[in-house]
């Protein structure tokens, strides 16, 4: 196409993007008018306050006098599916869903997706960032051991183990990083000292930074991390993870069970043998405290992760289960109860107390189970509530009246450009490992190891499983990324050589037909009569504004202009 063209086109893309956000806004309303009609993306029924979530959250915004709104079943439906299992729905999946008269269509949806194999998937990749699950740079796991922690972790999701459960193997565990996942929990640590210990178990799983803590309460608690031991192994980056009481590890030359390297065995050496039983080289503590201030004498016969594990997962805990569900109500609703969701501390109190110890004491109840906790919040109205603010201020926001937009996730985002089009993206390492090899039709949200990734991973901002924190995952929006989905040869690929969405176009069906499945498919909404309206005139001559046969480049460009839309971009 000569460049005189291109330009013409691409200004034709531009025009539509912006009729298309023309018209999101108008169909969404303003902040201005919450009386306005019902639009698509909300529900005409007024909420009212079923469990005690909603009791809690509704008494919260009758004090700041904001009538919440319900999302419509369009923006539930793709809400669900985003939020659950990662993934958009396919076009029948929502069309289904829109069309059911099932007045209990939203709780058998959230329990379906519950189930599902994406689910796994998806909630591993969440863990994935917190325990940082990466082979190399900065914490170098080693592709094999990032593999074994990656199928350990979803295996778990996957059951709907306990989460005391799934906490106290990886604190407790001993073995090799290759055939006991839950070890490399210690392997992924930075700072392998017993307070660099300490500090990562206290963000991981009490939501707390340490370097906010009096310096005693820290000293104190990295007592219980002090008998640590890392041992090579004589297989190639094998290493064991084990209780440690007496030193081993830190005698020169001590490898077990075999020497540092497979070509050392059988040489001779003049190292002079250990004895069996070497000088102790670590100091051990025999008293120390509890981070909640109860002092301990530590047993000498009891690995002290053992001691520090019961007590972190006994229900009078102060941070455990409290911190589990204030970090499930972040991932979920957007925004922790007390926000961050690692930065639980006495001057960052939790915006609705008495939600979150319910919620706390509803998961101790149920024995720790994350999917009750997930069904919980899924099925309140809170969840449920739309995206369209009535209020715009920060105290609105931190009650939770209303679900807040959020970018998609990279991972996400690329998973539906390409679930859209049927296509599929490379990702490497630069690690020459088997395990680097990814099936072409393996999704993002399936990728076991961080150091796996791709152009498009890193420009939209995936974590880099470096420190474990919330704030490393970056989903907000910088002009390169706009200029990537607008511009890039990347997606231009994608729009008109992908064969699901070539498959569309090409189907021969009526235009309506095409337009409206283009619209389940990207936006999982039926379009409204405007939108046929535009959709159907566009390309057609501006003088006489007549509906005429499209060109396959027509549909691309609308295709183009869905995906770069924020409705497509953006959790709402």
């Amino acid at each position: 196409m000569h460049l005189h063209g291109l330009i013409f086109r691409h200004a034709r893309r531009l025009s539509w993007l912006f009729t298309l956000t023309l018209a999101f806004q108008t169909l969404a309303g303003t902040t201005e008018t919450p009386e306005a009609a019902t639009n698509i993306f909300e529900c005409s029924a007024t909420p009212t306050p079923d469990s005690q979530i909603d009791k809690l959250v509704f008494a919260e915004l009758a004090r700041l006098k904001i009538q919440p709104a319900l999302c419509s079943d369009a923006v539930f439906v793709r809400r669900a599916y985003l939020d659950v299992i990662g993934t958009l729905p396919t076009a029948k999946e929502a069309r289904e869903f829109i069309q059911s008269q099932d007045p209990n269509k939203r709780r058998a949806l959230i329990d379906r997706l519950l189930e599902r194999d994406e689910f796994a998937d998806y909630w591993a990749m969440k863990w994935g960032d917190v325990l940082r699950i990466k082979a190399e740079f900065p914490v170098n796991l080693w592709p094999n051991a990032a593999q074994a922690y990656h199928r350990w972790v979803r295996a778990a999701i996957a059951e709907n183990k306990p989460y005391d459960q799934f906490v106290r193997e990886m604190l407790t565990a001993s073995g090799s990083n290759f055939r006991v996942g839950q070890v490399n929990f210690y392997r992924a640590i930075q700072n392998r000292t017993p307070e660099g210990i300490a500090s990562a178990v206290a963000l991981t799983f009490m939501g707390a930074r340490a370097d906010t803590w009096p310096t005693n309460r820290l000293a104190d608690m990295a007592a219980f991390f002090s008998q640590i031991g890392y041992k090579p192994t004589s297989e190639w980056k094998e290493e064991h993870v084990f209780w440690d009481p007496l030193g081993f590890s830190t005698v020169a030359g001590n490898s077990a069970p075999g020497r540092a390297a497979v070509t050392a065995i059988g040489q001779a050496s003049n190292t002079v043998a250990q004895p069996a039983i070497p000088v102790r080289t670590n100091s051990l503590r025999q008293e120390t405290t509890f981070p909640d201030g109860k002092k301990i004498t530590l047993p000498p016969d009891q690995d002290p992760r053992e001691v520090f594990a019961d007590w972190l997962i006994d229900p009078k805990n102060p941070w455990f289960s409290r911190s589990a569900v204030n970090r499930s109500w972040a991932w979920l609703v957007g925004r922790g109860i007390v926000h961050e969701p690692d930065n639980i501390r006495q001057g960052n109190p939790a915006s609705n107390p008495a939600l979150l110890i319910h919620l706390d004491n509803e998961f101790i109840a149920g024995r720790y189970d994350l999917k009750r906790l997930y069904r919980q919040i899924l099925n309140s109205k809170t969840y449920q509530l739309s995206s369209m603010p009535r209020n715009n201020t920060l105290e609105a926001a931190t009650q939770f009246a209303s679900y807040p937009l959020r970018r998609l996730d990279a991972e996400v985002l690329i998973d539906a450009i390409n679930k859209v089009t049927g296509s599929s993206d490379l990702y490497t390492s630069p690690i020459p490992e088997p395990f680097t090899y990814i099936p072409e039709d393996k999704p993002a949200i399936a990728i076991a190891d961080g150091s796996i990734t791709s152009p498009f991973l890193a420009l939209f901002g995936r974590s880099a499983r470096a420190t474990g924190m919330a704030n490393e995952r970056n989903n907000r929006p910088v002009p390169a990324q706009w200029l990537h989905l607008l511009n890039s040869s990347h997606i231009q690929r994608k729009l008109e050589r992908g064969p699901k969405l070539a498959a569309l176009i090409d189907s021969g069906r009526k235009q309506s037909e095409i337009i409206e499945e283009l619209y389940l498919t990207i936006l999982s909404r039926f379009p409204t009569p405007e939108e046929v309206k535009i959709a159907a005139t566009y390309g057609a001559p501006s003088a006489a504004n007549k509906e005429r046969p499209k060109r396959r480049e027509d549909w691309v460009d609308i295709s183009w202009a869905l995906i770069n839309s924020t409705e497509f971009l953006y959790r709402h």
